[in-house]
């Protein structure tokens, strides 16, 4: 019986906005746990190691969400796909009828397809998931007659948007996004959600006096949460913050 290789990269690909690879590896000093990380050149995007903020991004945004629209069937996107946590904790919420994932990175899309990720055969084979090959920051930002979240249906709105693509508003993946981030983008993407809906946020850095004036000028009311989480590469714990806005309405 052979052992598996302690480091193997699975998927190397060129996207627009860089080389991007799939890797997993075995952590020896956690008791040969296996991990999955996707790398966009000398940035991690995302490993399976610390999922605890994306998926608190998805409970908190939809626990905001559903107190919003009690009993209502809801429409969600997320913005960015990576390994799956955000999307896969926000089909657990048995409120959402419908999940617009969308990501720029064609192979990670490919990667769950194919089921080279743990995640990936779940979200496939869920009827109220799919996946838009698209820019989300092009996408959010769209005019009223341009494709939105979901290309095939032109001004549908949504009770829902939970990002996770950039490091933090102040540390971005592609400067071209840093429009976004500012009154004037996140105004345009309200548009596409739903009068009293919410917009959410994962941020690898501390709650951002700048950016929370710039969410307080758009939105009615707007929060952050300081979420914990072990960190066993360092020995200790690490933070994240997720933001959670309501829409006017």
């Amino acid at each position: 019986m052979h052992a598996s290789p302690r480091f193997e990269e699975l998927d190397y690909q060129q996207t627009p906005l860089g080389e991007v690879i799939l890797r997993r590896r075995t952590m020896m000093t956690l008791d040969d746990l296996e991990v999955y990380e996707i790398m966009l050149g000398a940035d991690f995007l995302m490993s399976s190691l610390f999922t605890v903020v994306e998926e608190a991004l998805s409970d908190l945004g939809l626990a905001a969400c559903e107190a919003a629209f009690p009993g209502e069937k809801l429409d969600v996107v997320v913005g960015g796909l990576g390994l799956g946590y955000t999307a896969q904790k926000a089909l657990d919420h048995h409120s959402v009828v419908s999940l617009t994932v969308v990501d720029y990175l064609k192979p990670v899309i490919e990667w769950h397809e194919k089921g080279l990720v743990p995640l990936g055969e779940g979200l496939t084979k869920d009827g109220r998931c799919h996946f838009e090959y698209g820019d989300f920051f092009k996408r959010a930002t769209a005019k009223p007659d341009q494709p939105g979240f979901d290309a095939s249906q032109a001004g549908k709105q949504f009770h829902a948007v939970l990002l996770d693509i950039d490091h933090s508003p102040d540390h971005l993946l592609n400067e071209q996004h840093a429009h976004f981030y500012q009154p004037d983008g996140l105004r345009a993407m309200t548009r596409q959600i739903h009068p009293g809906g919410v917009f959410a946020l994962w941020s690898d850095d501390p709650p951002e006096a700048s950016f929370m004036n710039s969410l307080n000028e758009v939105f009615a009311a707007c929060e952050t949460h300081v979420v914990p989480f072990t960190n066993p590469i360092l020995g200790r714990d690490s933070e994240s913050t997720v933001y959670v806005c309501r829409t006017h309405g």
